[in-house]
């Protein structure tokens, strides 16, 4: 039997190829995670996809993603996934900014780009420039906030419920019930002195309580 074909092609030549193709428009490259990555200039982003996907027959934009650093100046990264059909090879894009520098959008080169820059507008707030439907895809209508952002609080700023008085579906400021702050989450088995419902029925275990028996239970 043949060998199978790998499931892409070699790395080997591509950072070296991809130098001579985009010159000083590329700021760094290397092989991370079994891929090649780029991280290339943000105002010359239209151009370096122009160049990957014509003359180094990456083909099809597959992914855009968003990634958030709240430390870094620009603490965003907008992440380009390409896949090559001719060479069977994949490759990532990486391009940095902040709240306020829109991103060049690629919907001229790729349409379903529109659509996928929506979703990272939606989730983290980077603009794109030249994106003619910048609007939320993923969140409701009001929605506050970008909830991928690692500052963006997990129970959110609002929520929404039927109001039976006003019939309609109302936002107001999340409430946490008292129980939830005062939880216990303490179970037997990590030294606490009774024993939740239906531990009885569990084998015991090296260092967990002994169950009380029906006699031992105060009234």
């Amino acid at each position: 039997m043949t060998a199978p074909f790998p499931k892409y092609a070699s790395n080997e030549g591509v950072i070296e190829a991809v130098q001579a193709a985009l010159g000083d428009m590329l700021v760094t490259a290397c092989e991370a995670v079994s891929e090649v990555r780029l991280d290339v200039r943000r105002e010359a982003l239209v151009e370096v996809m122009r160049i990957l996907r014509d003359k180094l027959q990456y083909q099809q934009l597959m992914e855009i993603a968003g990634v958030d650093y709240p430390e870094r100046e620009e603490r965003f990264e907008v992440v380009y996934c390409l896949l090559s059909l001719t060479k069977n090879h994949r490759i990532r894009v990486h391009v940095s900014t902040d709240e306020a520098r829109p991103v060049p959008s690629v919907t001229g080169l790729w349409p379903v780009a529109g659509w996928l820059e929506r979703e990272v507008y939606d989730m983290y707030g980077v603009l794109f420039e030249g994106n003619s439907d910048l609007r939320r895809i993923l969140t409701d209508y009001g929605f506050r906030g970008h909830p991928q952002r690692k500052d963006f609080p997990l129970t959110g700023y609002v929520e929404l419920r039927y109001s039976e008085t006003q019939k309609r579906v109302v936002y107001e400021p999340v409430k946490l019930a008292q129980d939830f702050r005062t939880f216990d989450f303490m179970s037997p088995w990590e030294g606490a002195e009774y024993v939740l419902p239906g531990d009885e029925k569990a084998p015991e275990a090296p260092g967990a309580p002994t169950p009380l028996k029906a006699d031992e239970v105060k009234r």
